[in-house]
């Protein structure tokens, strides 16, 4: 086992193609929602298919409710930067969706014969499919499209929520959810069932169940879903020997979030380290149909059993001591004198600052890699009407004094620079504390 949630791999490749290159820490997409997020490895490559929130109104999906039109694939090699492949599908190229139905669902993907197969759940467009949700598949040469849809969705599949998995024995086997569970196989063309489905069984009596993912681990078949029990949605999970089970109910994987009553889940191995991807209302903390992406570590037992996931800000992967840190995305803080807050209410997409504003006060990040590079100064992006001292420290808050850096009175942001007081390379943790009684807003930290 691991010892560090917050960094699990060394950097080691330069993403190409970015068509947009969206930065590390928890939310991992920060210009647009993206709720649901199945992930994928495809050619050593990450692949993270969400569903995509956006804000109804009267001309679009139903107010005060979720509503969706399209989907976007993310990819990355390092689970810190992330490029963003436009949209792939959405509900007016499907022949088979209500174009104004505005509820492309959780969808998930998967790879087979060179082909790449995408699955969503959505509304049929008129009373030739009947009321409710249907599955359908688009299809591509490549993970990132273009995916071209079927005609049609797939038949005796009434739900949500797909999931797609390929045993070790070539066998395809579709889940998804209908107020149970339900699973079939699918045949090798991928677009078809290949038996009747069945009802997944011994999982929770009450309470909503819904988004199946299911992986295998060690020769043990893990069937994760959310389920609510009470008000909101945690992530449990049950165990079998076979991906038809019967499976028994064996834990939680993540407590629930009263600030956001849905969540969903998908679980990947990566550079010989497992992942949760979930998602929270983080951009949107006051309406929780806008959701965000994240990822954590997951580790396991000795036994097989799932260590339960604490949520963090701090995300995995790590960050180049040259760009622009987000220390809002701490991982520790100082218990007085240390928050976060919006730093455009009016525009959430413009993130977080840090506020700190007693002396002493400070907060961590973990895993910046400052590489072999002889750092000869650090910026600073900050704001203080009353002016005053920063210290940036290495690896805790009574590490090595790497800079101090007066801040001017001014009620604009301003970018402050100051000299290094030492230079140590490698990967360290960094703490930003403020040394005197006052009030200093920061946006973000970088070495130069």
């Amino acid at each position: 086992m691991r010892n560090h949630n917050f960094y699990c791999f060394i950097l080691i490749a330069l993403i190409t193609f970015v068509s947009h290159n969206l930065f590390a820490q928890n939310p991992i997409i920060r210009d647009q929602f993206s709720a649901d997020p199945s992930a994928r490895v495809f050619d050593g490559k990450v692949y993270l298919y969400p569903s995509h929130d956006i804000l109804a109104n009267e001309e679009r999906g139903r107010p005060g409710w979720f509503c969706m039109e399209d989907y976007h694939v993310f990819s990355s090699e390092n689970l810190t930067d992330w490029t963003d492949h436009g949209v792939i599908v959405s509900q007016g190229n499907v022949p088979w969706v209500n174009p104004k139905g505005y509820a492309m669902w959780a969808p998930d993907c998967i790879s087979r014969n060179g082909k790449y197969y995408f699955y969503f759940p959505a509304p049929g467009k008129d009373s030739t499919y009947g009321r409710g949700f249907h599955i359908g598949v688009a299809v591509s040469d490549k993970p990132y499209g273009p995916f071209t849809p079927q005609s049609e969705p797939i038949k005796n599949v009434r739900g949500i929520d797909p999931n797609v998995f390929i045993d070790k024995d070539g066998q395809a086997y579709l889940y998804w959810s209908a107020r149970n569970i339900y699973v079939a196989k699918l045949n090798e063309n991928m677009l078809e069932l290949a038996s009747e489905p069945q009802i997944i069984a011994n999982l929770p009596d009450k309470g909503l169940k819904e988004g199946p993912f299911l992986f295998e681990r060690n020769g043990i078949y893990y069937l994760t879903y959310p389920h609510v029990e009470d008000s909101t949605e945690r992530l449990e999970y049950a165990i079998a020997d076979n991906p038809l089970g019967p499976f028994k109910m064996t834990g939680v994987i993540m407590d629930e979030k009263p600030e956001c009553w849905t969540n969903h889940q998908s679980i990947i191995e990566y550079k010989n380290q497992w992942f949760l991807f979930y998602h929270h209302n983080d951009l949107s903390p006051n309406f929780d149909k806008n959701r965000s992406a994240r990822i954590d570590s997951l580790f396991f037992n000795e036994d097989g059993t799932i260590q339960k996931v604490i949520p963090t800000l701090r995300g995995v992967g790590l960050t180049n001591a040259s760009d622009k840190i987000q220390t809002d995305r701490y991982s520790l803080k100082s218990n007085e004198g240390s928050s976060i807050a919006f730093i455009d209410t009016s525009n959430k997409f413009g993130g977080w600052k840090t506020i700190l504003d007693n002396e002493n006060a400070w907060v961590q990040y973990n895993g910046v890699d400052f590489g072999s590079n002889k750092f000869n100064s650090a910026n600073v992006k900050v704001l203080s009407k009353t002016g005053g001292s920063l210290q940036l420290k290495l690896d805790n808050a009574d590490g090595p004094v790497i800079s101090e850096i007066e801040i001017p009175k001014n009620s604009e942001w301003n970018i402050i620079a100051s000299p290094l007081l030492e230079n140590q390379p490698g990967v360290h943790n960094l703490i930003v504390q403020l040394k005197n009684s006052s009030n200093i807003e920061i946006d973000w930290v970088s070495f130069k």
